[in-house]
């Protein structure tokens, strides 16, 4: 009873913040990262681990593929992986849509990743390897058929 007492309350309380106009856009956003970054949650909003060219050269970021997305331009399609480089912890970040072939991928599990920038670098192994791109990409290319403009 206390069970379904606790959560009827949460469910209320999250219907009345999704009803303010500012809070519920924080609200939402807050809940979404919280649910990717959260070890207990089944949750697997974080795709793989990236290192990408940011923001000069010979200088990289530490971030997570989230999703890929097609570009259709007049020269044709292009695959992009939305990249999450998270700047304070895992909260706040920038986004970035990065070619997904210029993009590095390390042989470290999301978890691992999360260590890492949760960490703040401390535990980064002192050789990172990288895994070869197409036995990653095969598998989510195969869903996406790259169209002809």
């Amino acid at each position: 009873m206390s069970s379904w007492l606790g959560a009827s309350l949460l469910g209320l309380g999250e219907w009345f913040i999704k009803k303010m106009p500012l809070m519920s856009y924080i609200y939402t956003a807050s809940k979404q990262i919280s649910a990717a970054i959260s070890p207990d949650q089944g949750s697997h909003a974080f795709k793989e681990v990236a290192i990408i060219r940011h923001p000069r050269i010979g200088e990289y970021a530490f971030g997570f593929i989230t999703s890929t997305v097609i570009l259709r331009k007049n020269s044709g399609a292009e695959e992009l992986c939305c990249v999450y480089v998270p700047s304070n912890h895992l909260y706040l970040g920038d986004i970035f849509l990065i070619n997904s072939k210029d993009i590095i991928r390390p042989n470290l599990s999301v978890r691992e990743g999360i260590e890492i920038v949760i960490s703040g670098g401390l535990s980064i192994p002192q050789v990172l390897t990288t895994t070869d791109a197409q036995t990653i990409l095969s598998p989510r290319v195969g869903k996406f058929a790259i169209p002809q403009v």
